[in-house]
């Protein structure tokens, strides 16, 4: 009973973030530069889902969300879905990277655990939710464009203020859900303890 009450729980988890990060979409975009490739608030909520939920739910909560836009649901921002927009639209390396940029702040989230120290959760929530996605996106970007990548590089230097503030954010609100709720990543320290028994006491 326990064990199906913990798999409830994890797939209601996923479910709710997936759902988040399809509600950030309801503002809009914002279109600005050469390319196509627009600004959201998405990014906002696949950071939450790696630096709340830890690599594997974050990872899933962001596959959920990909899969169901992927089938058609306009679930990107400005109302968008489809295959299309996971392969020949500028701007679709940003929603294959969202998977690589949870799973990089979930397992780099994990490793700071218990304590979260905050300039630490910047630095980890910036690796993975700016430099991995980023490395994903813009290359897929200059490909599509047919643009030098330094000029696709330039051109994303227009995500840099909105995304380090959405990495601030998502540090400071990560830190005071793991207060709250402890052990809702797991650590592999925390595993090991509990694998290891208890040794006898003398009676």
């Amino acid at each position: 009973m326990t064990a199906r009450r913990s798999t409830a729980r994890d797939l209601a988890q996923v479910a709710v973030f997936a759902a988040l990060i399809a509600a950030l979409g309801v503002p809009g975009q914002l279109s600005l530069g050469t390319t196509a490739v627009p600004i959201t608030l998405q990014t906002l909520g696949v950071m939450l889902a790696g630096a709340i939920l830890g690599p594997w739910k974050g990872l899933a909560a962001v596959a959920v969300f990909d899969a169901l836009t992927f089938c058609g649901l306009p679930l990107l921002a400005g109302g968008r879905g489809g295959p299309g927009f996971f392969t020949v639209q500028p701007s679709a390396g940003y929603p294959w990277g969202f998977l690589l940029g949870a799973l990089v702040i979930g397992l780099l989230t994990r490793a700071i655990l218990p304590r979260y120290p905050l300039w630490l959760g910047i630095l980890v929530t910036a690796l993975g939710g700016i430099v991995a996605i980023y490395a994903v996106g813009v290359p897929w970007t200059a490909a599509v464009t047919h643009i030098p990548l330094w000029a696709a590089i330039v051109d994303s230097l227009k995500f840099l203020p909105g995304d380090a503030i959405k990495v601030v954010a998502t540090a400071v609100i990560a830190k005071q859900v793991h207060r709250a709720y402890p052990g809702l990543i797991p650590t592999r320290r925390s595993a090991r303890t509990d694998r290891v028994p208890e040794p006898d006491r003398a009676p």
